[in-house]
């Protein structure tokens, strides 16, 4: 292992193990997590997310070379995004069994979407089941390409302008960046495999899961999501 690694997982700790060495903070965590949720989206995703960006850069590059690689415009986008995120859990985790409801699935309580807050872990539940595997797959279906395309494009910006701030805040050239994309890999790989192979099982799994939690396992799950566009960007290549 490369000192870099080891780096890592120094920050992967300071990150995870005072949630199980300190009750209080997973209590402040649920407070925030109530009291500020977009901003502790923003956060999670700054972090979290970044760090699988690294990861995927280790992969692809078997080192660290952070010259040129842009990691605070990275860290923005990614912040961005989790509030995008944030917002797309809110909208499917109550649209998603409402239209259930409208195709004529029984609800025991008056809001469909309360079904997901049961304790599904101790008390198996398949109505809860059906309904969190629609959310993962409506979010999936119609909000995940699109976010992939857009971190396509910011991701291709951060490396056209070199990784530097300048660079990031200026005009983004959608319509070129657009046309260079590779489809081919961006269709095969990230929509056509990573979206029913791994995505819509994850994010089903996710919404079993407490409220509270969901963003910081999506997060969780960004770091995968860097794996896999290290090995897109090796596809491509």
């Amino acid at each position: 292992m490369k000192k870099g690694d080891w780096i890592l997982m120094l920050v992967f700790m300071g990150i995870f193990v005072p949630f199980f060495v300190f009750p209080s903070v997973i209590d402040r965590y649920r407070v925030l997590n109530h009291e500020l949720p977009y901003i502790m989206s923003f956060a999670k995703f700054f972090v979290l997310a970044t760090l699988g960006e690294v990861i995927g850069l280790r992969i692809r590059k078997g080192g660290y070379p952070l010259m040129g690689f842009g990691l605070l415009p990275r860290a923005i986008v990614w912040g961005f995004l989790g509030i995008s995120i944030k917002m797309a859990f809110v909208i499917f985790a109550e649209g998603a069994p409402a239209m259930l409801a409208s195709m004529g699935i029984v609800y025991p309580t008056a809001n469909p979407a309360d079904i997901l807050n049961q304790d599904f872990f101790n008390h198996f539940s398949w109505l809860q089941l059906l309904t969190a595997f629609m959310v993962g797959t409506t979010l999936n279906l119609f909000f995940a390409p699109v976010f992939m395309t857009v971190h396509k494009i910011t991701d291709t910006h951060i490396v056209q302008t070199g990784g530097t701030l300048r660079g990031f805040f200026s005009p983004v050239n959608v319509r070129e960046i657009m046309a260079g994309i590779n489809w081919r890999v961006q269709w095969d790989f990230v929509f056509k495999k990573t979206i029913p192979l791994f995505w819509i099982p994850a994010q089903t799994f996710n919404f079993l899961l407490p409220s509270e939690f969901r963003v910081l396992v999506a997060a969780l799950y960004s770091i995968i999501l860097g794996i896999i566009l290290a090995l897109a960007a090796h596809k491509s290549s």
